[in-house]
């Protein structure tokens, strides 16, 4: 696997939330060979033992039961701490959820119904809205306490956190809460983590406009999941093979941000290349 994306032309690779801690010896291998390089790692990863597919919300640091947020901060530590031994400058974080239901999905079906601001569409939004201002304080106050050790942790290992912009209007933080938490945390080592696919949702669904929010939080951005998205909500395309303006989001981002390509594992490595060819007649390397 490791090898297949180095000869994509990739130098630097994000270790993702679904590797078994039974591969961690032979990726340790290949990157004290000198044969690859880490940019970052995505919670949790390694997978923990008792979790058997990809997950990275098994655990949530919202969580109302204190054994499940104890059992994400371990996790959590256990993933900086390879991070530190992989040579990863960053671990990318969901922070959990405000239990109001799927309401992102259901928007979705009825966008692709044709239903976008409707007048169910707008009904289910404000009501969904309605509820999780309601009930979103709580589970913030969670997360926060949550994240304190985890914070004061990842400074002693030289691990920065990226909280990534999330696909559901459910799940932490929405973008308001997301400057909150940075300002609350104001802390060197925490940085917002954009999600091209996940952001353009968003969008397309009417929450937010993601030129808009790029240059408000841009400054603070450390890292970024580049991918596509074709109307309304099938991301994880290969860039440029969908309807995000990456030539006009992408230079919003700080010159040090770490691009981190996220792709459906269906595309081929042909669609991937053509995607690599574009973005540097773009940006560059």
């Amino acid at each position: 696997m490791l090898k297949e994306i180095v000869d994509l032309g990739f130098d630097l690779i994000e270790l993702g939330h679904g590797i078994r801690i039974s591969l961690m010896p032979g990726i340790q291998k290949m990157f004290e060979s000198g044969n690859v390089k880490f940019s970052s790692l995505h919670n949790f990863c390694p997978l923990p033992v008792e979790v058997m597919h990809a997950s990275p919300d098994c655990y949530q640091l919202s969580a109302a039961y204190s054994r499940e947020r104890e059992r994400a901060i371990k996790q959590t530590f256990q993933t900086i701490d390879f991070a530190e031994r992989l040579g990863a400058k960053f671990v990318v974080m969901h922070l959990g959820e405000v239990p109001i239901g799927p309401i992102t999905d259901k928007l979705i079906a009825l966008v692709k119904k044709g239903k976008l601001l409707s007048r169910e569409y707008v009904k289910k939004k404000i009501r969904a809205i309605q509820k999780r201002e309601e009930l979103a304080p709580a589970y913030l106050e969670r997360v926060k306490e949550a994240l304190k050790p985890i914070v004061e942790y990842a400074a002693t290992k030289n691990v920065k956190l990226g909280l990534e912009g999330r696909r559901g209007y459910e799940e932490i933080p929405t973008e308001k809460e997301l400057s909150i938490l940075l300002d609350e945390l104001n802390s060197p080592v925490t940085g917002y983590w954009h999600d091209f696919g996940h952001i353009q949702i968003k969008q397309n669904l009417a929450f937010l406009d993601h030129e808009e929010w790029l240059r408000t939080i841009g400054p603070r951005t450390i890292g970024a999941h580049v991918q596509d998205c074709i109307w309304p909500a099938q991301d994880h395309q290969p860039p440029f093979a969908g309807h995000v303006d990456l030539a006009k989001l992408v230079p919003l981002l700080p010159n040090d941000c770490q691009f981190v390509w996220e792709m459906s594992p269906r595309k081929t490595a042909d669609e991937i290349k053509r995607s690599v060819v574009k973005w540097k007649e773009h940006f560059g390397e």
